[in-house]
């Protein structure tokens, strides 16, 4: 190849380079305006408070399930809850009235305040009632009992013998007859009062308890045999119960489900009530001196109560209170203990 056309190609290929590098800036400048045209078309408005997950009905709305977000300014409403205007410290602890999709702003009719109406119609779960039981102040555990907090119900009564015979006195007893109730409000008041960051003790005279329809009727019941008092549960309690519901399968949290999801089946389970037979105390397991079974006292030194005859004399004798067994020569006779 010759000199001549060696530079005739070196020519070319500059003007070739030279042109690409023009055309990719001319392209780059006139796409530049619409990005930034694009950019101002959508006027930036201010943040508005947004469901950080999925809110169903009956949520508590707690720091983390909430935050702000900025939002287009044509699209922001009145109803919304704008940061700087919203106070978020009044709005920690409202209930979600109606279901809220993650992203989704909340509302102000969204969420119903702890007194307003509708509140505890709001916080009950599925399926779940609301009842009313009056108590004192040393059954209540001195007003150390708020909103929230899962008691245990416990039944005092007299129980009288069958036959009318209570030479021995009557049987005294209490018994737990419910367990892990959640406590919607104590008296009318369904939130804390906390003064310089101290929770306020109130003696109140009435507790309303979240309830299955079944334990409703079995607590109106119970008011008429005796007189209810409370107990408070330790948080460490519901942990450690919730923990043995996973363990045996009774809790199951699918592997796919989402954090909401999982929340809400841990929270259902840790709210479920017990009514399954509880433990129980009566006055001989306090003092020797008391009765310790329903059975009627028999003075001692008092015939035993014969055997019956005839076409029962076969029958086993069932006692039912204390026995012990008297052996007379070669006869072994199982008896009743005097009291």
């Amino acid at each position: 190849m010759d000199k001549k056309k060696l530079l005739l190609l070196i020519g070319a290929l500059v003007i070739a380079v030279g042109t690409a590098l023009a055309a990719r800036s001319l392209f780059a400048g006139a796409a530049a305006p619409k990005a930034d045209a694009a950019q101002q078309a959508v006027p930036q408005g201010p943040k508005v408070l947004v469901a950080q997950r999925a809110l169903p009905v009956g949520t508590i709305i707690t720091a983390d399930s909430i935050g702000f977000q900025q939002w287009p300014k044509d699209m922001v409403q009145d109803a919304y809850f704008v940061e700087g205007e919203a106070d978020m410290s009044k709005l920690l602890g409202t209930v979600v009235r109606y279901s809220v999709t993650a992203g989704q702003p909340l509302t102000q009719g969204a969420l119903v305040k702890p007194g307003d109406r509708g509140f505890l119609a709001a916080a009950l779960g599925a399926g779940m009632r609301a009842v009313t039981i009056s108590t004192s102040a040393k059954a209540g555990v001195a007003g150390f009992i708020f909103p929230g907090d899962h008691i245990d119900l416990m039944l005092t009564q007299t129980v009288r013998t069958p036959t009318g015979d209570d030479s021995g006195g009557p049987l005294k007893a209490t018994e737990t007859v419910l367990r892990n109730l959640r406590v919607l409000a104590t008296d009318q008041s369904t939130d804390s009062e906390v003064v310089d960051g101290k929770t306020v003790v109130h003696a109140f005279n009435t507790v309303t308890l979240e309830v299955t329809p079944r334990i409703a009727e079995k607590i109106q019941v119970a008011e008429t045999l005796g007189s209810l008092s409370l107990s408070l549960r330790s948080i460490a309690d519901n942990q450690a119960e919730l923990d043995r519901l996973i363990a045996s399968g009774q809790v199951k949290v699918p592997a796919n489900a989402s954090k909401a999801e999982e929340d809400r089946i841990l929270t259902a389970a840790m709210n479920r009530p017990d009514e399954s037979k509880g433990t129980f105390v009566t006055g001989g397991d306090v003092s020797r001196f008391q009765r310790s079974t329903s059975a009627p006292a028999r003075p001692m030194g008092a015939a035993a109560a014969p055997r019956p005859s005839g076409a029962g004399a076969n029958m086993p004798v069932i006692h039912v209170g204390p026995v012990v067994r008297v052996t007379r020569g070669k006869n072994t006779t199982t008896e009743e203990a005097g009291r």
